[in-house]
C-alpha cells in the first residue's frame, strides 16, 4: 500500500495540518460573508422590501439554540420584557400534540420580516407560505431546496406555536400583553412517516398583532437582510437602527453604554470582552450595508446621530391600513 493510502498517515497529516484546515475553512466562510455585504443580490434590482415589528426590533428572539428541552426563554431591554413559551403542534398520524422548541438563530427573524411583507402587501392577515417561503429563501440563500428549507419550516413552526408575552413598566403601572403572533395555520400534508412533526402551509396572524403591525412596521431592505443572514445578533442591530437612527434629535446624539447594550444585545455572551468583539464585529457588517447610519464607537458606548433609515418612506408603498376584522 502506497504511503498516500495509509489512513494512519493521512489522519497524522490532517492532525498535524489542522490549524492550517480551521483556517482555510474560516477564510473560505469569511469569503462568503464578505461577499454577501458588498454584492448584489437576486432580486435587489427589484428593490424588495421586507418588514420587522418595531417590537422586535428593540427586543430579540434566541440566538443560539437553547435546547428543545427549555420551554420558556426571556430578554430584558430597558423597561420591557419578552417572554417566550414553547408551544405543541398537532400531529394527525399520533392523535396527540408533540412539543416543538423555540425559535431561535437567524431564520425566525428572516421569517417574520418575509411573513410581515406579505401580509402588509395584501393587506390581509392570511399568508400562503408554501409557495412564498421557498421563494423568499431562494433570494435569500440561494437554496431552492432541501436542507436549508426544512430548517426555515421548522422555525415556521416553532414562531407558530410560540406564546409571546410583553410586559413594559411604565411609570404609572406595569402593562402585560399576552399573545400569539400567529393564531391559525394549515399544516402540511404529511409525505414522510419519520417526519416527526408538520409544517404550515398557510398561517393567520392575530387580529392584535396584524392591526399593531401596520402601525408600527420597521421598512427593511431584503438585499440587506440577505447579506446578513448568517448572523442573528447582525440582523438585530441593522433591525434596531433601523428604528431607531432616524428618531434620534438632529441636536442631540443619542449614547448608549455598554452595559446597557450587553443587556440588550449580549446576555449571553458572558464576558463583557467577549461581547464587545462580536458586537464591534457584527456592527461593522451592519455598516456595510447600511452606510447611512451615523454612529461613533468607543471604549465607553455608543454614540448614535441622526441618519436616514435605510428605507426611506417614499420607497414604501402600500395600500391604506386594513383591519383583521374586516378581512
Amino acid at each position: 500500500m502506497a504511503d498516500n493510502d495509509n489512513p494512519q498517515l493521512i489522519l497524522g497529516d490532517i492532525i498535524t495540518n489542522l490549524p492550517a484546515v480551521r483556517a482555510a475553512r474560516k477564510a473560505k466562510l469569511m469569503s462568503r460573508v464578505h461577499r454577501r455585504l458588498i454584492e448584489r443580490i437576486e432580486g435587489e434590482q427589484h428593490n424588495e422590501l421586507a418588514f420587522q415589528h418595531s417590537v422586535f426590533c428593540q427586543t430579540s428572539l434566541p440566538y443560539r439554540n437553547p435546547g428543545d428541552d427549555v420551554r420558556l426563554w426571556q430578554r430584558s431591554q430597558g423597561r420591557t420584557l419578552l417572554q417566550i413559551e414553547a408551544g405543541h403542534v398537532f400531529h394527525p398520524a399520533l392523535k396527540t400534540y408533540v412539543p416543538v422548541g423555540l425559535p431561535w438563530g437567524p431564520k425566525p427573524r428572516l421569517i417574520l420580516a418575509h411573513l410581515n411583507a406579505e401580509a402588509l402587501r395584501q393587506q390581509s392577515p392570511v399568508v400562503q407560505v408554501e409557495s412564498s417561503l421557498s421563494a423568499f429563501v431562494k433570494r435569500i440563500r440561494g437554496f431552492d431546496g432541501g436542507r436549508e428549507i426544512r430548517f426555515f419550516k421548522d422555525q415556521l413552526t416553532r414562531i407558530s406555536n410560540g406564546t409571546f408575552r410583553f410586559a413594559t413598566d411604565f411609570a404609572d403601572g406595569p402593562v402585560q400583553t399576552n399573545a400569539h403572533i400567529i393564531t391559525n395555520f394549515q399544516l402540511w400534508p404529511e409525505k414522510d412517516q419519520r417526519q416527526r412533526v408538520l409544517w404550515p402551509t398557510e398561517i393567520c396572524f392575530s387580529a392584535e398583532y396584524f392591526d399593531s403591525l401596520q402601525l408600527h412596521a420597521v421598512p427593511l431592505n431584503e438585499a440587506d437582510l440577505a447579506a446578513l443572514a448568517h448572523s442573528a445578533l447582525a440582523i438585530d442591530l441593522y433591525s434596531w437602527l433601523a428604528q431607531r437612527l432616524h428618531r434620534v434629535t438632529p441636536t442631540k446624539p443619542a449614547f448608549i453604554t455598554w452595559a446597557a447594550l450587553k443587556e440588550q444585545f449580549g446576555p449571553d455572551y458572558g464576558r463583557m470582552d467577549n461581547f464587545k468583539a462580536f458586537f464591534r464585529r457584527a456592527l461593522r457588517q451592519v455598516r456595510a450595508r447600511y452606510d447611512r447610519a451615523i454612529i461613533d464607537l468607543d471604549n465607553c458606548g455608543i454614540r448614535l446621530h441622526h441618519s436616514l433609515p435605510p428605507v426611506t418612506k417614499r420607497q414604501v408603498m402600500l395600500p391604506p391600513a386594513k383591519s383583521a376584522r374586516d378581512s
